[in-house]
């Protein structure tokens, strides 16, 4: 699915949309002149609406050096370019330097290529003592024996963990302070006008845009290509709207002024109500983000 929206020419935020991410920036307290990363950054959508709305100096890492490309030239032709800088990388070996970041967010595509809990301390490891840290996840709900786990992390093209798994992860890697939102549910998380959390590939584009990516994705992987992603896309629906299997979480922390101590391994304290959040629509003179 993510393959096939970033084939698209028209932004897209990824699932959640603008709601999620504006209730990344207020979680974060995202203010003018801070350093952002967004790993994983894909069309750069995020990282776009972020040093946009917010006056962040955003930087973005992706694996894939087309989508790099395609945010650059955007960057350039936006007079963005001065606030925005991509990168290629991998995902477990980021090109930055160790604490240069006031928050860092991970998106779905961080364990693509990578193994999750390496790409997950990556992006513990570029933020400053202090700063926050933000994984937005596939996550499984429910336990799935190791043989078909290993099945559908081929067939998604992303290694979901348990929310459990990661909490675990990041307070190994220095992490403090765990938030845990489930993002799954349309009702808590996506603009009123949506009707799924995870709206199909039919529904998100035109006719002429679906054929218009099937084209790229043809000449990108072949017809066997084309129809392996469309059956993976249709798996993929049907495991988050039917099977309920995969969910999505934003987990969210902070890392621990002592980042050399011995990692906290305390059950999480219980998580205070979450600031309201305001999903009324922008004032008219508020310019609109791409993908909205």
């Amino acid at each position: 699915m993510l393959d096939l929206v970033r084939l698209s020419p028209r932004p897209l935020f990824p699932p959640g949309g603008r709601d999620l991410y504006r209730r990344v920036a207020l979680l974060t307290g995202m203010s003018e002149g801070q350093e952002v990363l967004v790993a994983a950054c894909g069309s750069g959508v995020t990282l776009e609406y972020f040093v946009r709305e917010f006056g962040v100096q955003g930087s973005g890492a992706d694996e894939d050096p087309v989508l790099v490309e395609r945010v650059e030239a955007r960057a350039r032709a936006e007079g963005l370019s001065a606030r925005m800088q991509v990168q290629q990388a991998s995902m477990d070996a980021l090109p930055y330097r160790a604490g240069v970041f006031d928050v860092a967010m991970a998106e779905l595509g961080l364990t693509a290529r990578a193994d999750p809990a390496a790409a997950i301390r990556e992006v513990v490891r570029v933020v400053r003592p202090g700063g926050r840290v933000v994984l937005v996840q596939l996550v499984w709900r429910a336990p799935v024996d190791p043989e078909r786990r290993e099945v559908l992390a081929r067939h998604l093209g992303a290694h979901p963990l348990m929310t459990m798994e990661v909490k675990k992860i990041l307070r190994e890697a220095g992490v403090e302070r765990l938030h845990t939102e489930a993002w799954t549910d349309a009702e808590t998380s996506f603009r009123g006008e949506a009707h799924k959390p995870f709206p199909d590939f039919a529904e998100l584009f035109t006719l002429t845009e679906k054929l218009g990516i099937l084209r790229r994705a043809w000449r990108r992987w072949g017809w066997r290509g084309v129809r392996e992603a469309m059956a993976r896309e249709v798996e993929v629906h049907r495991l988050l709207t039917r099977e309920r299997i995969l969910g999505l979480d934003m987990i969210s922390g902070v890392r621990a002024e002592s980042p050399d101590r011995s990692p906290d391994t305390s059950p999480d304290p219980p998580e205070p109500d979450p600031p309201e959040l305001d999903l009324s629509e922008p004032d008219a003179s508020e310019p609109e983000p791409p993908g909205a």
